[in-house]
């Protein structure tokens, strides 16, 4: 009888449990897992091909093309409100402060060109994010996880409207409340965070922990991202030590006292989500497993269904 190693063996327990995770959402809230099956039976390969093509010339956009997910759902649902351009008349989501570093429009544009192509008017632009973010985790080497697909597109966008996303300022009780707020318990706020385990920060966002009144701030640490914010307020900072894997890693930097956002640190400086923090550090299949369900259930926000939405012809405009 052949031996499967232990991490062989880890490996295929989450692959089976995501499954199962999947299956929990074939069909919520007026979507399913099949439903282009028969309206456009190639989106998924379609987006998958057009994903990986773009990670393969720019690891780092996989990183951009998760936090556009995260950022389209926070923000009036997930409706791809995050695309839409500013006009005259309006200044658009994708222009706040908060989302000035965002990348990766381009992958999206031409994923719906290729499926304008093959199947007009049938793919949303929101499912497109959503499926893009999930082709990014995998090839990043994180878990791989199914997602229910139908999502409408929304025509609301305003720059006012991205009050809603978390500030990297937030304890960790704020943070907690702040999810609980889009029904998420602590485990699944933390496990969300570990997007995290990808990309980088700018000087801007965590320059404030420098002046030396941040008590959670890890000395030597400090020094380190002091001598990234020497070159301006744009200079990047990796979250974590592999930050085009996606891994746990990002966790045992918590541990050390590495944590580049206040709001990364507190996770662990924090009683209420410190137990969270150690465990997915020890174990990165736990991690992978409530993640893959977290961000499926970040999909489901507020999504629009029927007269609700639109299909949009163009990802950056409504029709």
């Amino acid at each position: 009888m052949m031996l499967i190693s232990m991490s062989k063996l880890m490996i295929l327990v989450t692959i089976m449990l995501s499954l199962g995770v999947s299956s929990r959402f074939t069909s919520v809230n007026g979507l399913s897992m099949g439903y282009y099956l028969m309206s456009c039976p190639f989106v998924d390969p379609i987006v998958k091909n057009i994903v990986n093509r773009a990670l393969q010339n720019d690891p780092t956009l996989a990183a951009s093309l998760i936090r556009m997910h995260f950022h389209d759902c926070f923000v009036e649902g997930c409706d791809g409100s995050i695309l839409i351009d500013s006009t005259k008349d309006n200044t658009a989501e994708k222009d706040s402060p908060a989302n000035l570093s965002l990348r990766g429009y381009e992958v999206i544009d031409e994923i719906k060109e290729q499926l304008e192509r093959q199947c007009p008017g049938v793919v949303s632009c929101a499912d497109i994010v959503a499926m893009a973010a999930r082709d990014a985790v995998f090839w990043a080497g994180g878990p791989f996880y199914e997602i229910p697909k139908g999502r409408k597109d929304g025509s609301r966008s305003r720059i006012e409207d991205t009050v809603n996303l978390p500030s990297p300022f937030l304890n960790a009780s704020q943070l907690i409340s702040h999810f609980a707020q889009r029904g998420f318990t602590p485990n699944q706020m933390v496990a969300l965070s570990g997007a995290h385990t990808l990309g980088v920060a700018r000087c801007i966002s965590f320059k404030g922990r420098l002046d030396g009144n941040d008590p959670l701030l890890n000395p030597n640490f400090g020094r380190a991202l002091s001598r990234t914010c020497s070159n301006g307020d744009n200079a990047l900072q990796t979250f974590d030590a592999t930050p085009d894997n996606f891994d746990n890693v990002y966790y045992n930097a918590l541990s050390r006292g590495a944590g580049v956002l206040f709001s990364d640190q507190t996770l662990f400086a924090s009683p209420r989500t410190r137990g969270i923090v150690t465990a997915y550090a020890m174990n990165q299949a736990l991690f992978f497993l409530d993640f893959q369900q977290a961000i499926i259930k970040m999909g489901l926000l507020d999504v629009k269904e029927g007269y609700r939405g639109q299909v949009r012809s163009n990802c950056r405009r409504v029709n």
